[in-house]
């Protein structure tokens, strides 16, 4: 069964860093350009960042560059969150693009294999 697998989420302090990781599990991330996404109780899901599979490229969303910072190894894309706001908190999702190994920008329909999800929560 083709999934990604994130993980990293947590609660923590305005200010305060994350790492959230992005596993491919029965199928290798290292083919594919890969973003992130977020979406908190009744807002849109929200591009946040996305890699593609050159590691060349990357792109944010204005309200986290700077601070975030998306990379990849093997298998797994990493988003680093640093100097968190209450604003960022979220359910962050990763995903797959859907065709091509470079970022066509953030609508959500040009993603699938959606993972799970972890949660976010930075509070002030």
């Amino acid at each position: 069964q083709v999934q990604l697998v994130e993980s990293g989420g947590g609660s923590v302090q305005a200010g305060d860093s994350l790492r959230l990781s992005c596993i491919g599990s029965g199928f290798t991330l290292d083919y594919y350009a890969v973003g992130w996404f977020r979406q908190s109780p009744g807002k849109e899901r929200e591009g946040v960042s996305c890699i593609p599979n050159n590691d060349q490229n990357w792109i944010y969303r204005d309200s986290v560059k700077g601070r975030f910072t998306i990379s990849r190894a093997e298998n797994t894309v990493y988003l680093q969150m640093d100097s968190l706001k209450p604003e960022d908190t979220a359910v962050y999702y990763c995903a797959t693009v859907r065709r091509g190994s470079w970022c066509p920008g953030f609508n959500p329909d040009d993603y699938e294999n959606w993972g799970q999800g972890t949660q976010v929560t930075v509070s002030s």
